[in-house]
This record gives structure tokens, sequence and C-alpha cells, in this order.
């Protein structure tokens, strides 16, 4: 991350950059756009500090697993994000 965001989320919301979408299949086969998987992936890029009792365990650069459909979808300095909640994030990579 080069520079940092200008948004803090709170409490224990945290703000992801999903990874790019597979371009190819394992056999080479060129994936078109409206084919794509939306990613499961990315990494942190802010966290809040948590709940009262339950800091957030999520920390900025951990890259991460998220559900299919988990996050809502916002765009900051012309990056496509996602603002979730951690108890989204299945696991720590």
């Amino acid at each position: 991350m080069a520079k940092k965001l200008n948004i803090t989320p709170l409490h224990d919301r945290v703000i992801v950059k999903p990874a790019a979408a597979e371009e190819k299949t394992a056999g080479g086969i060129i994936i078109p756009d409206t084919a794509k998987e939306k990613p499961q992936r990315g990494v942190v890029l802010a966290a809040g500090i948590g709940k009262k009792d339950e800091p957030v365990t999520v920390k900025v650069g951990d890259n991460v697993l998220y559900g299919k459909y988990a996050g809502t979808e916002i765009q900051i300095d012309g990056q496509d994000l996602l603002i979730m909640r951690e108890s989204d994030i299945l696991a720590i990579v």
C-alpha cells in the first residue's frame, strides 16, 4: 500500500482491497470479464479498534479470505474496496 487511506472504519469493521480476478484457467483458457468470479481473497487496508472487550484480531497488511457475498462495495480515491465486519473474515492467509 503506497498511501494511507483517509478513512477509518468504526468498531469491528475492516476495509479490504480484493485481489484481482483470475484471468486464465489452469488449462490456459482466457476468462472473459463477464464470466469472472468475484474474488474471495484480499488485503486489509484499515481496521477499526473493535468492540468493547473484543479487540480486532486482523491488522493492516494481512492477507485474508472472506465469504463470497461478504461486505459492501465502496470506492475510495478511485479504488474499488470492500468494507465488512471482522466476523465476515474466514481466515488469515
